[in-house]
């Protein structure tokens, strides 16, 4: 089992409130242990290429709703 990433990292994945104690899987999101922090570009399902934004660093697992994520260099 790896180290789990710090919390701080999920904040706004769709998938966070699996870290709240008192839920079915005891306050631990299971994508935590082997999650890695990487640079991921973030891109709206309804934006249009090219994509022009910056990329951010990321939880290899973290997704939010009605976006995509892919790699920082990629515009299309």
């Amino acid at each position: 089992m790896n180290k789990l990433i710090s919390r701080k990292w999920c904040i706004g994945c769709h998938d966070d409130f699996y870290n709240v104690s008192g839920n079915s899987v005891g306050g631990i999101c299971w994508c935590r242990d082997i999650a890695k922090i990487i640079w991921r570009k973030e891109v709206h399902i309804d934006q249009r290429p090219p994509w022009t934004q910056k990329a951010k660093r990321l939880p290899s697992c973290y997704h939010r709703q009605r976006y995509v994520y892919v790699k920082p260099n990629q515009e299309r």
